[in-house]
């Protein structure tokens, strides 16, 4: 019978998130195994490379950050409030300068490569998921709003930009810049529109 691992998958993820936080990209697979409290030859083991080790990280970082902003979502008391604060969530875990500028650094690295921008996409698309269904659940309250699957690529669109100009520009907080900007664009959507105003491309 093999033995249990006492040392978990996530546990190796979890330190090499807090290594591109601290770093960017430009770590070892022996900084992660000194990170984690293990040898090398055991991330090794777990991964086979540090490319291996950057697709799980990716591949554990997309079902996350989905399944957080719908938890935060959940919590609140309208399903308007919920869609708000799902989209001030989804990058608060970068809300420090320096973390926010290796991880843009380390999104530069992952677009170079087809398979890590391959999971990228994936990311974005469950991100997207996510938001086109609060965004569906709080149609009553937006009644300006464009379609669901429109109305999410908008909010995606702008909370992903602010995350990046934010990131080389870092005035304030993230999350009270997002939550400004977010606020302007749904309340321009909980006026109505004439009807031909509400119609344009999918």
């Amino acid at each position: 019978m093999p033995r249990p691992r006492t040392i978990t998958d996530e546990h190796l993820l979890a330190a090499t998130v807090t290594l591109i936080d601290r770093r960017g990209p430009g770590f070892t697979l022996a900084e992660v195994a000194e990170e984690a409290g293990v040898s090398v030859g055991t991330v090794a083991q777990r991964f086979g490379s540090r490319n291996g080790l950057l697709q799980a990280v990716t591949k554990a970082e997309s079902g996350q950050v989905a399944r957080r902003m719908r938890t935060v979502a959940g919590a609140c008391g309208s399903p308007l409030d919920g869609l708000r604060a799902a989209l001030v969530d989804w990058y608060g875990r970068i809300d420090d300068p320096e973390i926010a500028t290796n991880n843009l650094a380390a999104l530069g690295m992952d677009l170079l490569d087809p398979t890590l921008r391959g999971l990228l996409a994936d990311h974005f698309a469950a991100i997207d998921t996510a938001v086109r269904a609060m965004v569906r659940a709080a149609a009553p309250e937006l009644p300006g709003a464009p379609s669901p699957a429109r109305a999410a690529r908008v909010l995606t669109a702008l909370v992903n930009g602010i995350a990046l100009e934010w990131s080389v520009r870092p005035k304030g907080r993230l999350a009270d810049r997002v939550r400004h900007d977010v606020n302007a664009v749904l309340a321009g959507w909980s006026r109505p529109v004439a009807a031909n105003q509400g119609e344009g491309q999918e």
